[in-house]
């Protein structure tokens, strides 16, 4: 990588050769201004505003430009002579931890590479420094005409710098923040929660520009003669008052589904979610007894959380119980009682004949003999 800047870390006494190096590159594609009736290209010409000559970029130079219109010319000579430690020296002044650093200062990025064999040897001292701290350096440096401000960090193996901005260069935040007083309840606050740990967290190298994908693939399509523009989508209307509830439920039931949890389409789970599935007051999801058309039988009725059956079954099964024993005890009375009547009807029969065989017995007894005549 080409350096953009030459110089040296001051490290108390220590001095480290360093090269600059961009450490960030921007993807983004560029147009250019064409005349739409010849498709030429339209140029900047660098004029001058007293003779109207234009004029080449050697005899172009630096001046400040007073509140009455004066200018005031500047060279680089001049700027050369100011008596700057940080004009060439990337000046470290202190240590502090990281998260001190308000991330509104960030602004460009830099790779420091050691400048020479020499410089290694105090270029991973300051490194591993840095590591074992667990601290970042702020120094001053200065670069394109005006000193900065810097953090230096480890990433990787390497020294990186960012560059911040001046603590007067960030803006206060007056009149931002809403000028009217919001309650957030306690359910919001959870159902946001639910939505945070459902969307979880993100490989940061697996996010790309689809805008810039998208207008690299209407280029292809426009030099190919095969391009039809899209329908662009439909603007959002603004200040729509929106459920805020209903917006988190079908946000949780949202993030489920795309990862394919259970419970994305029918209901957010413990979130309260108003999708097909009922919840108790434990927290305990009950899905509802689908019921069956006309000629058809009902759905078994479901099984209560814990694995036990609900209510309206075993009432249903003790009726049945009821029942069952009822019919058996009847008929065993039935039975008992035809062979009851049968015993008695054959003791009644034996006893008639008895009767009647004694009878006649006793007939035969009373009855005298005839004597036989002389």
């Amino acid at each position: 990588m080409r350096s953009i800047w030459n110089g040296a870390i001051s490290f108390g006494l220590v001095s480290i050769p360093i090269k600059l190096v961009n450490a960030t590159e921007s993807h983004s594609i560029s147009f250019r201004q064409i005349h739409l009736a010849d498709g030429g290209r339209i140029r900047y010409r660098k004029v001058c505003e007293l003779d109207g000559e234009e004029v080449p970029g050697a005899e172009i130079g630096k001046g400040y430009e007073e509140a009455d219109g004066s200018v005031i010319p500047i060279t680089d000579e001049d700027l050369a002579q100011l008596p700057l430690a940080t004009a060439k020296t990337i000046e470290i002044m202190s240590f502090v931890p990281a998260e001190e650093i308000d991330p509104l200062q960030m602004d460009a990025a830099y790779y420091l590479a050691a400048n020479g064999a020499t410089a290694a040897k105090p270029y991973t001292l300051l490194r591993e420094a840095l590591k074992r701290s667990r601290k970042v350096a702020i120094a001053k440096y200065a670069l394109r005409g005006r000193e900065r401000l810097g953090m230096l960090r480890v990433v990787d193996d390497v020294i990186a710098m960012h560059g911040l901005l001046w603590p007067d260069e960030i803006r206060a935040p007056e009149g931002v923040a809403p000028d009217v007083e919001v309650t957030v309840r306690d359910a919001e606050l959870d159902l946001a929660d639910a939505l945070m740990a459902t969307l979880g967290e993100v490989e940061m190298a697996s996010l790309h520009d689809d805008y810039r994908d998208a207008v690299e693939a209407m280029i292809a399509a426009k030099a190919g003669g095969a391009f039809e523009p899209a329908e662009a989508p439909g603007e959002p209307a603004g200040g729509q008052v929106i459920d805020l509830m209903a917006a988190l439920e079908k946000s949780v039931r949202a993030a489920k589904a795309s990862r394919g949890e259970a419970g994305g389409a029918g209901g957010a789970g413990g979130a309260g979610g108003a999708g097909g599935a009922e919840e108790t007051e434990a927290g305990a999801e009950v899905t509802p007894m689908r019921r069956g058309g006309a000629g058809r039988k009902s759905a078994a009725a479901p099984k209560a959380v814990g694995g036990k059956k609900s209510t309206a079954a075993s009432a249903k099964k003790t009726a049945a119980t009821a029942a069952a024993k009822s019919t058996s005890a009847a008929s065993k009375k039935k039975t008992a009682a035809k062979s009851t009547a049968g015993k008695s009807g054959t003791t009644k029969s034996t006893s008639t004949a008895s009767a009647k065989k004694a009878g006649a017995g006793a007939k035969k007894a009373a009855t005298p003999r005839k004597r036989a005549s002389a």
